[in-house]
Order: structure tokens, then sequence, then C-alpha cells
């Protein structure tokens, strides 16, 4: 995701929110609101921006952060920022309904989706943890089917190609560390998902305020379950740990939340949750370019797996 794409989301005022009331969008087709040069930006700009998120989660924890306290302040921050923008401009404030379903659906996406996801990257790699969720269009897929939107057959075909992919790049590594690691990672996409599907059904804020009162409700719920934990900070954070969130703060929340609104808002979820097949290979990349790791020909093979996966998801019937 550019930095000039991300900013220009944020600053239109007409950009829909995360999860406003909308009628289903039928198969990948596009709103008649949304431009398709829009949504194929949005597109590359969450595949850039979340795909390295899983570096710098990795590098805050190494830093000294905890993982729900860390987190929980991240959306704490940025919900309040976005939220005081769009106040200031005049935007309403939820009501007591709308600040309901905001806590349930910042709870399924942040607080379980990406509380989970950072607290297993205390043991399991930034890129596996990548591969893992990649599955989160298949859950996506059919969570969203159970509610009456079954993917057509060229997303089916993608679903397949893009998990194909997954395993290919998967093949050989291992989850890690600790039991509850690996059930947090393998819960993580299967909440997102369901929060996804559910935040397009229930009654949200309007305009960019949906993702200010989740982004404030889910990081509320981390940081209050990081305080329940224990969690504390035992020394100051180096200054890769505070650099890595403030992009977390500003770009994996701010600018990719707002985003992923957008497109879940314009498209079906499973071209919108179609990130989580790039967002592997940027994570490996970034592996490679800042760790030192090695690609093998297999992973290749599965990078151009992935990327195909993605363009039979996004192609307009």
């Amino acid at each position: 995701m550019s930095a000039s794409s991300a900013a220009s989301s944020l600053s239109t005022p007409s950009t829909p929110a995360l999860s406003p009331v909308a009628a289903p969008v039928a198969g990948d087709a596009l709103q008649s609101g949304a431009s398709r040069g829009r949504i194929l930006l949005c597109l590359v700009t969450l595949y850039l921006v979340w795909g390295s998120t899983y570096l710098a989660i990795r590098w805050v924890l190494q830093g000294g952060m905890t993982p729900f306290l860390a987190s929980g302040t991240r959306f704490l921050l940025a919900g309040a920022l976005l939220f005081g923008a769009m106040w200031l401009k005049g935007s309403p404030v939820p009501t007591a309904r709308q600040w309901g379903s905001s806590a349930v659906v910042g709870l399924l996406l942040l607080g379980v989706g990406n509380g989970g996801l950072v607290f297993a990257q205390q043991w399991v790699p930034s890129g596996v943890a990548a591969l893992v969720v990649g599955s989160l269009p298949m859950w996506s897929a059919l969570f969203g089917g159970l509610f009456g939107q079954w993917p057509g057959k060229l997303e089916r075909w993608g679903l397949a190609v893009g998990f194909g992919g997954i395993v290919l790049l998967n093949l050989g590594g291992e989850l890690g560390g600790s039991g509850w690691a690996t059930l947090a990672l393998l819960v993580s996409p299967m909440s997102w998902a369901l929060g996804s599907v559910l935040g397009r059904r229930m009654p949200m804020p309007q305009g960019m305020m949906a993702p200010a009162a989740q982004m404030l409700c889910g990081g509320a719920l981390m940081l209050t379950f990081g305080l329940l934990r224990g969690e504390h900070l035992t020394a100051m954070p180096d200054a890769r740990a505070l650099a890595a969130f403030a992009y977390l703060v500003t770009f994996g929340s701010l600018v990719g939340y707002t985003v992923y609104g957008y497109l879940m808002r314009h498209t079906s979820p499973s071209v919108a949750t179609s990130y989580a097949y790039v967002n592997p290979v940027v994570a490996v990349l970034l592996g490679v370019v800042f760790a030192g790791e090695s690609m093998s020909p297999l992973s290749w093979v599965a990078m151009a797996a992935i990327l195909g996966a993605v363009v039979l998801l996004t192609r307009k019937r």
C-alpha cells in the first residue's frame, strides 16, 4: 500500500465505512458507487501494508512490548484519531445500538482476529503466521455462503489455487513453541472472517465512524484483557520497536483498516480478503531482505500460484 494512496483513501469524505448496513454484493461484482480503478488501488495498498505488518509486529514484540497491551494501545490510538477527525467534520456520534454492534465486530476482527495473531507471533515466525492467515478467504467464503452469498465458479477456482499455493509455501514449515499459540493462530482467521461477514449485516455508524468505533471497542477490549493477564512493560522499548509501533498505528490501523472497509463495502468477501494470499508473499520477501532468509524453487512456484489466485478472485465476471 503506497503512502499517497493511503492518505487519499483516509481523507476522502465519501469513503464508505468498514461495516455499514448495505445489501451484500453478489459474486465479485462491484457496487455502482465504486470504480474499478479505486478497487484495484485499494487492493494493492492493502496487500503491501498488511503484508508488512507481520514483520512490524515481530519487531514490536522483540523490542519489549507485550502482545495485548501493544495491540490494544495501537487500535485505541488509531480509533481515537479517526473518531476525533470525523467528529470535528460533523459526523454523527454512534448510537447505543451502533456502539454495541461495533463492540461485537471489534471483538471478532481485532480482539480475537488480530489479538490471536499477535499473541502467536511471540513463538511463531512472521512468515509462518502469514501463511496460516492465508486460510482467511476460505473461511470468509464459508461464512458468506451461510448467509446466502456463495462464491461463484471463478472465485472457487481462485480459492482452490490460492490454498494450493499456501500449502506449497508452507511445506516443511511447523508451528512451533506453544499449543496456545497454535490454537490462537488457527482461530484468528476464522474470527476475522466471521466478523467481516457479520459487520455487513449489523447496524453500524455512518461513514468512517464505523472503523473508528470498531477500533475503539476492539482496542479497549484487548487492553483490558492484557491488563487482566498481568501484562506490563519491564523496560523502555527500543527505537526499532517504537518505530514499528508507529507504523502499525498509522498504516496498519488507520490506513489499512479503512481501506479494508471500503473493499468490504464494494466487493464480495472473497475479493476483500484476497490480501490473505498476497500477505504471505510480502512477509516472506521481507524475511529474505531483512532476515537473510533464502527462497527455494518450490517457494517461487507457490508465489506464482498465490498471485494467480488473486487474479481469479479479483477478475470481473
